[in-house]
């Protein structure tokens, strides 16, 4: 991991950052020490490093309104400017990273790194491991899964259905098969006859014209009036099934509840006002965090910084370095100008952090208020839309249902017209033909003829639409093997998703468990015998119900001279300890979420309390996870590294 090429060659130019004027530095892949005595602006560098790589815990200079950091890594440049507003600290620029928040999290370790304080705290360590997992999301996009499982399952249900029809539908096709080839049959032996008894009377031409004509008039009337018949059907089938549809489309609609505009409103106003109160909670934390960052920052350098608003200037170099070489730890404040002790103005830093901590959790939980606002926002105005277009429908509808009636209305009274005609022609061919047997016999050979040809009409049509709805049953099952491949994806999504959190806090459990035995392998800590983590499960009250949720336990295990094991707590780690397991928990972050996948660099701080030898070795162990380390130590600490380790002493 520690090769050097030119192409990803680091430069970096820093300008009133922390405490640093200006300064402009190079590094290669691999381990860089930035080393010196305190105040010397190492702590500056890196928070300037984290700046340009996309975070926000930076701060101008004390004496400066405009600043910036310029990262070249191989041929890319990215930058950040910071400037003084109103009081406040603005950045602007092209950053590595869009979100730092997985670099915040493992792998900026400096002092006042969440996943160092969380063990020296001892926190519950999972919620450090699934902060940057959006949870809220995860069940949001599980039940869009579901509803489109459902979706397909009710599909594939409707095409099992379907297939059961499909039997029956071949066996009457078969059976109307049948019934259409004797009504042909019996057809033909009609229009035979009547052929028959046709060439018996061509002599009588001229005399049977009148009857001819007669009969042909009857079977045009017979013809309109079946086809008059079949569209009234027709119409009253259509309106049977418009009824059947309306019906379903009431009961849907009044299953939706009527939901007014004011409603939507009224959490469309909810919606604004937990956004404004989400932005006056920003502004504060970010006044805060300008101020914890300014307060730390200053005790990082031992520089006394004077009140602003008073308008004097800043003690000399040469002072200052005088009060830090000073034996005593009195200062004086750089807020009210009183002496006082750097451990008040470290528990004052606490104080604020856990202030911020404090406005920080009560944005998260606006921030879910407002998602769930949002949710109940977008199921409101899918519900008014269905609404309206139910409503659409149901016009539609009625509509079509006063067309067709008026048609049939038509139609009837033309039927009525047309069975009178009938009549009044059959009576009369009758009376043309009361004296010839053979013609009374063809007018009921071409009664009985046309009830065969309405029949055969009929059966055609039945075998049409048996064929339709083979047809369209046939194309909805060839639909089933996709569909179900389609309901198969889905589900894997699902349990992909249901499963995706618990295989990360196994993997976060399973690396820190891992890394933690090789470290301890590796610095050899005495009767540490072993530092551990244990997935369990603690139920809480959360409002007025009891739930389950997971916790990362820690557990220190150590030997007595014997050779006994028992088990010991965090509050018995030594600093020395405490800062290890602290690192590999972060260490342990880094490597679940792919920390390295967005950011090569690992910056580190604030390890003093390990001793020179192991903080050699623990270097070495974490210049193998990243491809860039950067580690602030003192003199003495960077003599125990590695000679090849790059290593910086003038910022």
């Amino acid at each position: 991991m520690a090769q050097s090429s030119v192409e990803k060659k680091v430069t970096l130019d820093v300008e009133n950052i922390g405490g640093i004027d200006h300064t402009n530095i190079e590094f290669n892949p691999g381990v860089t020490i930035l080393t010196g005595r305190n105040a010397t602006n190492r702590t500056s560098l890196l928070k300037a490093i984290m700046a340009v790589l996309g975070s926000s815990e930076t701060s101008l200079k004390a004496d400066a309104d405009q600043g910036h950091v310029e990262l070249t890594v191989g041929e890319k440049t990215y930058t950040r400017q910071l400037s003084r507003r109103d009081g406040t600290t603005v950045m602007s620029g092209d950053p590595y990273l869009e979100d730092a928040t997985l670099a915040n999290l493992f792998a900026f370790l400096l002092e006042t790194n969440e996943s160092r304080r969380a063990v020296s705290r001892s926190e519950n360590l999972r919620n450090i491991i699934m902060e940057p997992i959006d949870t809220a999301d995860i069940k949001r996009q599980i039940s869009q899964y579901e509803s489109e499982r459902d979706d397909l399952d009710e599909k594939i249900t409707e095409i099992d259905e379907l297939k059961r029809e499909l039997p029956d539908l071949e066996n009457k096709k078969t059976k109307l098969g049948e019934e259409k080839s004797e009504k042909k049959n019996e057809l033909s032996e009609i229009e035979e006859k009547i052929s028959d008894i046709d060439r018996s009377l061509d002599e009588k031409e001229e005399e049977n014209q009148e009857r001819e004509e007669k009969l042909d008039e009857l079977n045009e009337a017979r013809e309109e009036l079946e086809n008059v018949r079949q569209q009234i059907e027709t119409h009253e089938k259509s309106i049977d099934a418009l009824q059947e549809e309306e019906e379903e489309l009431r009961d849907e609609q009044r299953e939706l509840e009527e939901l007014s505009d004011g409603q939507i409103e009224e959490i469309e106003a909810q919606i604004q006002q937990l956004r404004q109160k989400k932005d006056a909670l920003n502004g504060t934390i970010n006044q805060l965090q300008t101020v914890i960052e300014f307060n730390q920052s200053q005790l990082d350098d031992s520089a006394d910084i004077f009140d602003g608003a008073s308008g004097t200037d800043t003690a000399s170099a040469e002072s200052i370095t005088e009060d830090l070489s000073s034996d005593t730890d009195g200062v004086t404040c750089w807020t009210c100008g009183n002496e006082t002790s750097t451990s008040q103005i470290e528990s004052m830093v606490s104080d604020l952090n856990g202030l911020r901590d404090k406005y920080m959790k009560q944005r998260r939980e606006l921030t879910q208020r407002v998602d769930e606002l949002t949710d109940k926002r977008r199921d409101f105005k899918s519900r008014q839309r269905k609404r309206s277009e139910l409503t659409d429908r149901l016009e539609t509808i009625a509509e079509e249902l006063d067309r067709r009636e008026s048609r049939i209305t038509e139609l009837e009274e033309r039927r009525e017209e047309l069975t009178e005609r009938v009549e009044s022609l059959e009576s009369a061919v009758e009376q043309l033909q009361s004296e010839q047997e053979k013609d009374s016999e063809l007018l009921e050979l071409h009664k009985q003829a046309n009830r065969v040809e309405v029949e055969l009409d009929r059966i055609k049509t039945n075998i049409e639409k048996t064929e339709d709805r083979i047809s369209q049953i046939e194309d909805r099952v060839a639909e089933h093997e996709n569909l179900a491949a389609q309901r198969d994806k889905v589900k894997g999504e699902i349990e992909d998703l249901r499963t995706r959190v618990d295989r990360l806090e196994s993997e976060a459990v399973e690396q820190f468990n891992e890394h933690m035995d090789a470290v301890l392998d590796i610095l050899a800590y005495e009767n540490l015998e072993r530092i551990w983590i244990e997935r369990t499960e603690q139920e809480v009250k959360r409002g007025r119900e009891k739930v389950t949720e997971n916790r990362f336990d820690l557990h220190i295990v150590r030997a007595t001279d014997t050779g006994k094991v028992y088990e010991d707590t965090v509050d018995h780690l030594s600093e020395s300890e405490r800062e290890v397991t602290g690192l590999v928990f972060a260490l342990a972050g880094y490597l679940v979420h792919d920390v390295a996948e967005q950011i090569p660099f690992m910056l580190i701080d604030s390890v003093e309390a390990i001793d020179a030898p192991r903080l050699s070795a623990l270097i070495d162990y974490f210049q193998e996870q990243a491809e860039y380390v950067v580690v602030a130590l003192l003199e003495e600490d960077a003599k125990a590294l590695d000679d090849s380790y790059q290593r910086v002493t003038e910022i």
